[in-house]
Parts: C-alpha cells; structure tokens; sequence
C-alpha cells in the first residue's frame, strides 16, 4: 500500500450489547514516514473504505511536503559543498602559483640519470614445451591353453583330437587378430612420435627465436643502458652537448601547474661556461580567475566570484620573475659537474597582438646572473622583483604589458657544418625523376620543401657540409613554443628498401644533436622494421609517396622511377 509507506491493521466490526446488529467498522492505519497512526471508522464498509482512501491521500500530500522540503535542503547542502570545494579548488590553484618560488627550496632538483635508463624486464613468455600426446600400448598376447579331456574324450580319441585341433584354431585365431591390432597400434603410434616430434621441432624454432629476441631485447637495453652511462660520463667531462641535456632534464623534472607551458631550448658554452636559456613563459590565459563560489539560495544557483583585472595582473607579474628565479635556481643547484659559471634566460610570452589580431612571441624579460652571485641569495626572503633588478635583469615596468625587451645574449643558431644553399625545386618538371638526381642536388631539394613547409611559422632549415652519406643533411629551427626545438633532417636518395640501419643511424643523430625530432626522407620506402624501431621515438618516416606529395603541396611536380633511376645511375658509375 503506497510504497509500504502506509500499513493497516485487520477491519473490525463493534456489535451492540445484545449482540444482535453491527454498529460500526473500524482500521486502524499506520504511516511508516511520518510514524504517524489514526483509527479510521464508519458504520458501513464503503464508507468506510472511502474514509481510509481520503485519509491516505491527505498522509500522500503531507509526506510529499516533508520529501520536497528534505529533498531542498538535500540539493542545499549539496550546492554549498559544491561551492565549498569550488572555492577550495580555486585557492589552491592560486595558492601554488603564489608559491611558485618557494616551493622548489626544499626539493633537490639534481636530475638523476639512472631514471633514463631501461630496467623492464623481457615481457614475452618463453614458449611452453608441448606435452607429448599418449601412445596405445599393446594388448596381452594370447596364451595356448590346453584344453581340458572328459572322460569321454580319453575314451574317445577323434573326439579328443577334434577338441585338440579347435583348440588350436581358436588360439591361432587370437594370435592372428592380436597380430593385426599390434600392427595398427604400431602404425598409430609411429604417427604419435612424428606428432610429437613435429610439435617438439616447432617448440624448439619458437624457443631459438624466443632466446633471440630474448637476447636482442637484453643486448639493445644494455647498448642504451650504457650509451646512458657514456652521456652521463660526457656530462660530467663537460661535453657541451649533453650538458644541455642534463639541464633539459632538469627542467623537465620541475613540477608546474598543468595549464603553464614546458617549453624552452638550451645552449651552453664550454669556453665562456654560459648557459643559454630561452624560456617559454605562461601567458595570461594560463593562469586562473576564479576566486570563489558561494551559493545563492534565494536563486538556487552558484555564484562565481572572480579575481579582479588588477589581481590577475599582479599573479601574472609577480609569476615571471619568480619562474624565473627559480629556472636559475634549478639549474645552479642541479649543476653536478660544476659546469655552470653563469646563466642566462630569456623569458618570451606568446599572445595575441591586438594591434594586428596576429599571435606574437615576445621576449619579454632577460636577466645573465653569475653562479657564485645569485648562490649569496636568500631565495625565501626576497622580493622576486627587486631580487630580479637588483641582478641587473631587463624588463617591462609592467611585465603583462608585454613590451618586448632586446635579450641579453641570445642562443646562437649557427653551425660551423651549416653551407650555402640553392634552390632545386625550380628546375623540376614531370620528367625529373628523384631518384636519379644528383645527391647533393637531392640533399638541397629536401631542405628547399622543409623551409617551405616551416618558414610560415617562422622557422629556418640550414643544410649541413656534403656528407653524401648519413650524418646531418639539414637541421631546423622551428621556434613554435610547443612542438618546435631542433630538428634533424637526413636526406636519403635510395633505390633499395631503406634499412633499419639508417633509421638507427639518425636516431643516434638526434640523441647527439640533442634534438627534439629526427625526420628521414628516402626516394625508396622502409622495411618493417624500421617502423616498428619509430614507434616510441621521435622520429618520422617519409617516402618517396609523401615526398611526392610535399613537393605538390608547394606547387612543385616530378616523379619517382626506381627501376629507370638504377639503370641511370649505373650509367654513370661506368
């Protein structure tokens, strides 16, 4: 009855005295919410009835009201815990940022380099041996059993003779049919033992390659494992190269809020002992501006309280310098080999120019601080402004301002192995096939499309010294604050599948280059293990289709004939 909410008793009929005629019903109802009880009674069962049916519907209502008024205070509490951890949220977000400095004291920021090492252990399962299938086994050879002689038999010597020679039928009748069976369990089990030969001949070609892979797994772990070793080793032998990227791995280490960007590019150098360091620093839309909600009842909404233009623009501010700060804090306390005599940064801010609605990338602050000097600071107690002027550092009077600043001492893009480059893309035509061209030729081509294809974000590609095989055929720059870096560009004018070797090879080259990305482009296409090597690196595979493809994209048409370009280029090796 109503969701089990109302219970009723049993109806009782009251009788007069005389026991002669009925003068009323009565029920007794209960209701289990409202833990409320009434005795409902009439002098006829459908009024009765109806009584109860009205008395239940008033219960119905009343207990709607109680359900709605718990129900609102339910969403009540419920919105303001909501607005309660809304407002939580939004003070510890500001909360960290205001502690972006001080936070990073009391964490060593000493990268490790054991952590870049692989330690997995080999996931695949040795192949389990097979279990050999059962053979039949033979059944018991008949026994010649002597028959047994009545007396009759005795007397009788043809009858003992009759019972003699079925005897014997019946035993070489035995010996025959056991003969027979033995021969088809001889068949039967010689085809078990090829099975289980054949099975035990396929588990051991799976265990051979299983011990391969096993112990290419292992060799190549060890291989990278100890050319982590040998870095660590050119670290500390203040190899310029891999100084860098021990304090690239310092400052991907440092924990920020989500929203700010990691971005920067490193140069150090061994003579002065510089450390060059163009930071990409957070833009407004980084941080937050939510400083509370609260909950209005009288509305039944939340209510976002949000910082002010001013308080924004303070965070933003006093964030530049601390991130700053700190980046310098990070990367003297972290200096292990001791191969940092100065540092300096450049802090640059990507935004939207309202002037013209383009995005720009303005180096908004810059600051070169000797080691022993900023070592005298007492980071906990100082002003990160004043610190910062007082350090000779250059920018803004307001840094959300973004007015751009000149840099102290910029990172130098030029290469010793960097050399004039021409254009080959305009002599191309229909006919030109790729590759059958000259491979210094071909080498330029490639760096002529990459510019293209990176000069409208403002990047440059230099082609290196003529190595005419391997090494670095071009480098680029793209100065995009996320997906940029340097970039390593190997030009491969092959008419054979492009070995894994290569791709090693240009691996190896951005790990030394300490670049961001390797790219190798091939007239030819790759085996399957070069796609598979490229999986988990940051290296991309371009052949002769999506070269083709690149150099349509920039008006530029040729073609790729493998079988004519080996036949061209023995004629010319005569």
């Amino acid at each position: 009855m109503k969701g089990d909410l109302v219970r009723a008793g049993n109806t009782q009929a009251h009788w007069n005295v005389q026991g002669t005629r009925i003068l009323k019903y009565s029920l007794e109802l209960y209701h289990n919410g409202l833990k409320e009880h009434k005795v409902i009674s009439a002098p006829e069962m459908d009024i009765l009835n109806n009584k109860v049916q009205l008395q239940i519907q008033k219960w119905s209502e009343k207990w709607y009201a109680v359900q709605s008024k718990q129900r609102i205070a339910e969403e009540k509490e419920a919105s303001i815990e909501e607005a309660n951890r809304l407002t939580e949220d939004a003070q510890e977000a500001i909360h960290v940022i205001e502690n972006i400095l001080i936070q990073t004291l009391s964490i060593d920021d000493t990268a490790n380099w054991d952590i870049l090492k692989k330690n997995e252990k080999y996931a695949e399962k040795s192949p389990s041996k097979p279990t050999p299938q059962a053979k039949k086994e033979y059944p018991q050879q008949p026994i010649r059993m002597e028959p047994s002689f009545s007396i009759l038999d005795k007397i009788f010597k043809s009858r003992k003779e009759q019972k003699i020679r079925f005897s014997e039928l019946k035993y070489l009748e035995s010996v025959g049919n056991w003969e027979n069976e033995k021969s088809e369990i001889d068949r039967y089990n010689l085809m078990i033992d090829q099975e289980n030969e054949k099975s035990v001949q396929e588990w051991q070609l799976l265990l051979s390659e299983w011990d391969n892979n096993k112990d290419r797994f292992v060799k190549e772990q060890d291989q990278y494992n100890k050319k982590i070793d040998e870095m660590k080793e050119a670290y500390f032998n203040l190899n310029e190269d891999y100084v860098v990227q021990y304090c690239e791995m310092v400052l991907e280490n440092s924990a920020y809020p989500e929203a700010f960007p990691k971005s920067f590019e490193i140069e150090y150098n061994p003579e002065t002992r510089i450390l060059i360091v163009e930071y990409q620093l957070p833009s407004l839309e980084c941080f937050p501006t939510l400083k509370d909600v609260k909950y209005v009842a009288t509305r039944k909404e939340l209510k976002e309280t949000p910082l002010s233009e001013n308080q924004i623009l303070k965070m933003f501010d006093e964030s530049m310098y601390k991130i700053t700060l700190r980046t310098i804090h990070e990367l003297i306390e972290a200096d292990a080999a001791n191969a940092i005599d100065a540092i300096s940064i450049n802090g640059w801010v990507s935004a939207m120019n309202r002037a013209t609605g383009k995005e720009e990338n303005n180096c908004i602050l810059s600051i070169q601080v000797k080691k022993n000097e900023f070592l005298e600071i007492d980071l906990a107690n100082v002003d990160p402004k004043i610190c910062f002027k007082s350090l000779k550092g250059v920018a803004g009077s307001k840094l959300s301002a973004l007015t751009p600043v000149k840099p102290i001492l910029q990172i130098n893009k030029t290469d010793k192995r960097f050399v004039e480059s021409y254009d080959v893309a305009n002599q191309l035509d229909d006919t030109t096939n790729l590759a059958a061209l000259d491979w210094e030729d071909f080498e330029h081509l490639i760096r002529e499309v990459f510019e293209k294809e990176f000069q409208t974000h403002g990047g440059e590609v230099k082609v290196t010294q003529a190595s005419r095989d391997g090494g670095v055929d071009a480098v680029a720059f793209d100065p995009d604050p996320i997906r940029g870096g340097k970039i390593v560009i190997q030009a491969k004018r092959y008419t054979n599948t492009v070995g894994l070797s290569a791709v090693r090879d240009l691996y190896g080259t951005v790990v030394n280059e300490g670049a961001t990305k390797g790219i190798l482009v091939s007239t030819a296409d790759y085996g399957p293990d070069a796609y598979e090597f490229v999986k988990d690196k940051p290296l991309t595979l371009l052949n002769g289709s999506n070269l083709l493809h690149l150099l349509e994209k920039h008006g530029h048409h040729a073609k790729i004939d493998l079988r004519e370009a080996k036949r061209i280029l023995a004629e010319k090796a005569k």
